[in-house]
């Protein structure tokens, strides 16, 4: 499976399991997770097919697997970035990949409305804000107009919540 191709998979109850088991602790092992679909789920397997149907499943791109630091090492910003049309064709790219690519970039996406462009971003301090957001007018000013920021303070929730998998049950039923 390529990048540029969403995944291509049939969820069976004990797809959906292991998600949700991970979601909760990522760190089970295959024959942790062995014993827990058994006493959750009445699902009797080996460790060996929770391994393969993991490993099979990361392959297919069902699921990322990220290192994400404690959120107490780090502040987190969100950036919205609006364009300056006049440059935008011609710098657009570079300015993207740019802030795609960053260190400090954790999660970049698109969306509508004037600032089309945003991203959350971490950093140690304040300060390596504002001197980041100063190298960016520096380097891609003629297609940036404007940023921005908004600190994000007290962070209530950092994870995935493993009840989100259930989803992927019910979609299978409505088929």
């Amino acid at each position: 499976m390529s990048d540029d191709e969403p995944p291509n998979w049939d969820f069976k109850e004990r797809d959906i399991a292991i998600l949700c088991e991970l979601a909760e602790d990522p760190q089970l092992s295959s024959r942790e997770l062995t014993s827990v679909l058994k006493s959750e789920y009445d699902i009797d397997v080996s460790h060996v097919t929770v391994s393969e149907s993991i490993r099979r499943m990361r392959d297919e791109g069902v699921f990322r697997e990220a290192i994400i630091p404690n959120e107490e090492y780090y502040i987190f910003a969100l950036f919205e970035f609006k364009f300056n049309t006049e440059h935008f064709a011609e710098s657009w790219y570079d300015a993207m990949e740019h802030i795609r690519e960053d260190k400090h970039t954790l999660f970049f996406f698109l969306s509508d409305g004037e600032y089309q462009w945003k991203t959350v971003m971490m950093f140690r301090d304040r300060q390596q804000v504002s001197k980041w957001i100063h190298n960016c007018y520096k380097e891609y000013g003629d297609v940036i107009a404007n940023i921005r920021n908004s600190a994000v303070h007290n962070v209530l929730k950092f994870r995935t919540d493993p009840r989100i998998y259930e989803d992927l049950a019910e979609d299978g039923r409505e088929q």
